[in-house]
């Protein structure tokens, strides 16, 4: 992966502490498994549910940042929240735009922290608050790039347990590597969980297009195309300032960037090849796939079927959630709930 440059950069994240619940309380055995989720009576819909998830206070984290230098000339930097040696680790693949401040983070972190563990949350390419050096950036199916950060961590992780969880883009990008790799991801983790995945691509995309969800895609979008424009002068790229402005929607994006960047065709080519979904049957992992049914990103219908995945993989789709929300606890709410669901999982033995 690269040398590692051991010049750390602290970063302490503000909020409020979130008051841990029975899910996640350090005092219960770790086998100890959660309750069904059940969306508060206070907080109803799935666009409500993913909306509030984002604007609920944060628990404080403290994370020790490392930067990465990658054998292509670019970098990417992780968050660490240390804890004992030996303890087991749980590295965290983000979704798109998001980073180590994003809400899941903070709650599954201070979770970890709680329960005497360790994690890392690892930046995609140009998600650390700097821009990357290459034209490329990431995209849902890199699954290269998943194992290249899992090998490199688990050659330096002194043999103790070593757990992945992927949100959304990440949460997709990690699946379809388990699926790729089969039975040797066992040589680098223990377990793994993916929370609102995007499973199909090609029917989350057309969603997130469409309808009140364009909200939800014109706000990737902003940042996306931030970033985008920032590289023009930098680089050579197949796209221009005139470009960039007539794109709307996330399809004309990653047909016009995403795709040529990374070696796709175009959306299309690159939302079909980089589905997690065809790969679920082949993953060997003991694997917690986690999506709420009214997931407002990932249509019901989309979700695969038990005759869709192996028998590793564990299917849970409540009927509420929304995505990435999973909001527990009385208003203003908190994310105990998921951090607790996912750290059950990866605890059992």
């Amino acid at each position: 992966m690269g040398e590692r440059v051991g010049q750390a950069q602290p970063a302490v994240s503000q909020g409020l502490p979130a008051a841990a619940n029975l899910a996640n309380n350090p005092a219960m055995p770790d086998d100890t498994p959660s309750l069904p989720y059940r969306a508060p009576a206070w907080l109803p819909g799935g666009d409500l549910q993913t909306i509030w998830a984002v604007a609920i206070p944060r628990p404080r984290v403290a994370y020790r940042r490392e930067r990465w230098e990658l054998p292509d000339g670019d970098f990417i930097d992780l968050d660490w929240l240390d804890g004992p040696a030996g303890a087991p680790l749980v590295v965290l693949f983000h979704g798109l735009e998001g980073n180590s401040d994003s809400h899941y983070a903070r709650f599954l972190m201070a979770a970890l922290k709680r329960r005497g563990w360790r994690g890392v949350v690892v930046h995609f390419r140009g998600c650390s608050g700097e821009i990357n050096r290459l034209p490329r950036a990431y995209h849902s199916g890199d699954s290269a790039e998943i194992e290249a950060v899992l090998g490199h961590l688990h050659a330096g992780n002194g043999g103790a347990p070593l757990h992945a969880v992927g949100v959304s883009l990440g949460g997709n990008a990690l699946l379809k590597w388990l699926g790729e790799r089969g039975a040797a991801a066992g040589q680098w983790l223990h377990r793994a969980a993916a929370v609102s995945a995007p499973l199909d691509l090609p029917a989350a995309g057309a969603t997130l297009d469409r309808g009140f969800a364009r909200i939800y895609g014109l706000r990737f979008l902003g940042t996306l195309k931030r970033k985008a424009l920032a590289k023009i002068g930098r680089h050579p790229l197949p796209y221009d300032r005139k470009t960039l402005a007539r794109v709307t929607t996330l399809h004309a994006f990653d047909s016009v960037v995403t795709a040529p960047l990374h070696g796709f065709r175009d959306a299309d080519d690159y939302w079909t090849r980089c589905a997690s979904k065809p790969h679920l049957k082949a993953i060997a992992l003991p694997t917690l796939v986690l999506n709420a049914r009214n997931d407002p990103f990932m249509p019901a219908a989309s979700l695969p079927g038990p005759a869709e995945v192996s028998a590793s993989v564990t299917l849970e789709f409540p009927g509420q959630g929304g995505h990435v929300g999973f909001v527990s606890g009385p208003p203003p709410g908190n994310q105990d709930w998921l951090a607790g669901r996912l750290l059950d999982f990866l605890a059992t033995s």
